[in-house]
């Protein structure tokens, strides 16, 4: 039988993994959305509109990675398993296909502190992983990488990710790392912007910081 508090996370995967449509961060069934539990995480199926979604439908992965064969988890499963088992902090995975994150991705770079708000990704900067195909070990590596001492990142050719303590603190940080692709698409456009320092940002990181225990 299962318990009262898996399927509240269960509904909360789906929940979220509907605004991921709602709030245009990823269209139809791409991208996905994960909770930790217990031993492992609940993760949006593979293949599915996230507007038909159904408690049944969300599938639990070890953090070995192994799932019940009659359910098929999100291609993209082993990089949530991998960001669990190396942050330990992580109690939830948003990765979206949102357009202006994708759009800065397909240039394989690092979004420079153009703006203080890139500290909102713990750096001062917001990293691109290197590419790999989707749903591999590499791509999975790349993305570890490109998380060190962050908590989103950009993956190339491909969207972005992001992690927290929760779905709706996990949610609103995509929608931050979003918004700033966009403002960077635009500052771009008008030139090259002027970059706020290292001094600068390392006040900007601290002021996150007891931002965030207020």
């Amino acid at each position: 039988m299962v318990s009262s508090k898996t399927n509240k996370k269960k509904n909360d995967v789906i929940k979220f993994s509907k605004m991921l449509n709602d709030k245009k961060l990823s269209a139809l069934r791409s991208g996905n959305i994960s909770v930790r539990h217990n031993n492992g995480f609940l993760i949006t199926p593979s293949g599915k509109k996230y507007s038909s979604l159904k408690v049944k439908d969300i599938v639990f992965v070890s953090l070995d990675g192994k799932y019940e064969k009659k359910y098929k988890p999100s291609s993209e499963w082993r990089f949530h398993q991998d960001i669990y088992v190396n942050k330990k902090e992580a109690k939830a995975i948003v990765h979206a296909h949102s357009t202006c994150a994708t759009a800065v991705s397909t240039h394989q770079k690092t979004i420079p502190a153009f703006h203080y708000m890139v500290a909102v990704a713990g750096g001062e900067d917001i990293k691109c992983s290197k590419y790999a195909t989707f749903g591999t070990k590499n791509l999975s590596r790349n993305i570890i990488k490109a998380l060190k001492n962050r908590t989103a990142c950009l993956i190339a050719n491909h969207g972005q990710v992001a992690f927290g303590e929760n779905l709706e603190k996990t949610f609103e940080l995509a929608q931050e790392i979003e918004n700033i692709c966009h403002q960077y698409i635009n500052a771009i456009r008008i030139g090259i912007p002027k970059i706020l320092s290292k001094k600068e940002m390392k006040i900007v990181l601290g002021k996150f910081k007891n931002y965030k225990k207020g």
